[in-house]
């Protein structure tokens, strides 16, 4: 079997400014700048209408992958690419050229996180080393899901190691294997994790989409810190099938896109009961499969959204806030005000839960793993990370030495914090709140300004608003709404569960009246 290309490397950012992002420039180089900002859409019709090729397209995103991510700005968002990209778009220009249409999925490209199995020619790492050689012979469902719908997955994208749950302190966007992401509005600041190089890739351009996965604003934060588009969906609309876990309560995949039409094609495709994932067997869950249906221009006309108060964090966000709630209000909804912190206990309830989830979550994943991984559980996973050269380079291991001394889901603990949590965000949380105020989304700023990244101290986190939806469960969207100092911000809408249809058509209603999605300059850094 072809192995993926596979990306370790140290970065050197000194000295580029800012660098144009078509490479187009320079002795035999290829522009690819037709590329840039090109929707979902946009390259199904190309297709249709011969003006472009599936393979061209792939061929032409690879060579971004390598010219953008690889070198120039060395963003560093792809951990691997796979090596049978090319062949298998040329068997999907071939069934488009017979007439078997599978759809507007048919041959875009799309990049996964890397802790989603995929069967093609890459490994599944989750970032960490112990998983290096994990090449996985089946599909996770949503690897399956895109592919019979025509996507082809042309990378893994670099991530948060373990989805960030490993260490005391940590660097969003560092991984033993594929070192540390770099936001490409400004090289020295954070992607945000955990699912960074996704955020990173659909912002640079390396892709047409790409899928995260959120435990708790691991879909929201590098969206908003990556100026494009994020999907958080209610727990169990996207199956959990071959996703290394954290939590079964709270993980979820879901698209990130440069606008909220291709993130709702994505969601389209995505969605989909699971009889191997619980969470998709609820009653009342809801699955559609077209989520562009919802899409209006006018959607903010008419609904009724309320404005967390105590989301404050940075007095620039803070304004920029103003600013949406005034064009939204000019484009027919109204806002309350209202104040809701998280309840007390919330936040230590969550992490018991996490704690237990990832214990028996990881331990099931690694012990099913063979051969590609060189340990069969977190005790095992410890001991390698001690051995290894890179894992402890920059950080400790205290999560999982925390996780590997819980017991099992039967404990009384490990109940009492998953019954509190759900009692305090959902019945006297979002759906009380919908409720007595008579809503149809809430919305918050998602996060502050990227952060200087620092893999002496971590992460130099202040705030963010995505603790409401994960530990609910519920849905989240997250959007443009401007810069601070070349640095993008999101806007997030959030409500109750499978609710996903009203945060489109108030999140596409928001982007057609303030539309703030740029493309990235690749600044070296704000004090040049």
């Amino acid at each position: 079997m072809k192995r993926a290309l596979y990306f370790v490397k140290g970065l050197i950012i000194a000295g580029f400014g800012v660098i144009a992002l078509s490479c187009s420039e320079g002795k035999g180089a290829k522009d690819t700048s037709y590329l840039e900002e090109i929707s979902v859409k946009e390259l199904a019709d190309a297709y249709r209408s011969g003006k472009l090729t599936i393979s061209q397209v792939v061929e032409d995103y690879l060579y971004r992958i390598e010219t953008i991510d690889k070198s120039g700005p060395g963003l560093n968002s792809v951990i691997a690419v796979n090596p049978d990209a090319i062949k298998i778009a040329k068997e999907l220009e071939k069934e488009l050229a017979d007439g078997r249409d599978r759809g507007i999925m048919h041959g875009i490209p799309v990049i996964l996180k890397d802790n989603i199995d995929s069967r093609d020619s890459m490994p599944t790492t989750a970032g960490a080393t112990v998983l290096a050689g994990n090449y996985v012979v089946r599909d996770s469902k949503v690897a399956e899901l895109l592919r019979e719908a025509g996507a082809i997955i042309i990378a893994k994208s670099n991530m948060s190691e373990w989805a960030n749950f490993r260490a005391s302190r940590s660097s969003s966007g560092w991984s033993g294997t594929g070192g540390q992401t770099r936001n490409p509005y400004v090289l020295d600041r954070t992607p945000c994790g955990s699912s960074s190089g996704s955020g990173v890739a659909v912002s640079a351009n390396l892709c047409a989409l790409a899928v995260g996965t959120e435990t708790n604003g691991s879909i929201v934060c590098p969206s908003s810190i990556n100026g494009v588009v994020g999907i958080k969906p209610t727990v169990g609309l996207v199956s959990r099938t071959g996703v290394i876990p954290i939590s079964f309560t709270q993980d979820t995949p879901g698209p990130i896109a440069r606008s909220v039409e291709d993130a709702a094609i994505m969601l389209g495709i995505l969605a989909s009961k699971d009889t191997a994932d619980k969470a998709s067997m609820v009653e009342g869950a809801k699955f559609y499969k077209d989520y562009t249906q919802f899409i209006k221009k006018d959607g903010l006309k008419g609904k009724r959204i309320a404005l967390l108060t105590n989301v404050s964090f940075h007095h620039m966000v803070d304004s920029l806030m103003r600013d949406a709630v005034r064009a939204i209000k000019a484009a027919g909804a109204e806002v309350i005000e209202i104040s809701f912190p998280l309840p007390q206990g919330a936040s230590s309830a969550s992490y018991t839960v996490m704690l237990y989830e990832f214990k028996y979550g990881l331990n099931k994943y690694l012990a099913e793993a063979g051969s590609g991984s060189k340990a069969k559980n977190i005790e095992e996973l410890i001991a390698f990370n001690k051995r290894d050269s890179i894992e402890l380079r920059y950080f400790d291991q205290a999560l999982l030495y925390e996780a590997n001394a819980k017991g099992g889901l039967e404990d009384p603990e490990y109940k009492e914090a998953l019954k509190s949590m759900q009692i305090m965000m959902r019945g006297e949380g979002i759906d009380k709140l919908m409720k007595v105020y008579k809503l149809d989304a809430i919305m918050a700023p998602t996060d502050t300004p990227a952060w200087k990244i620092d893999l002496t101290d971590g992460d130099n986190y202040i705030g963010s608003s995505s603790s409401y939806a994960a530990l609910s469960g519920y849905p989240s969207i997250t959007l443009p709404m401007g810069y601070v100092n070349n640095l993008p911000i999101g806007i997030s809408f959030f409500a109750g569960a499978w609710s996903e249809p009203m945060l489109i058509e108030i999140a596409s209603g928001f982007e057609s009246v303030k539309r703030e999605r740029k493309a990235p300059q690749f600044i070296t850094s704000l004090e040049r």
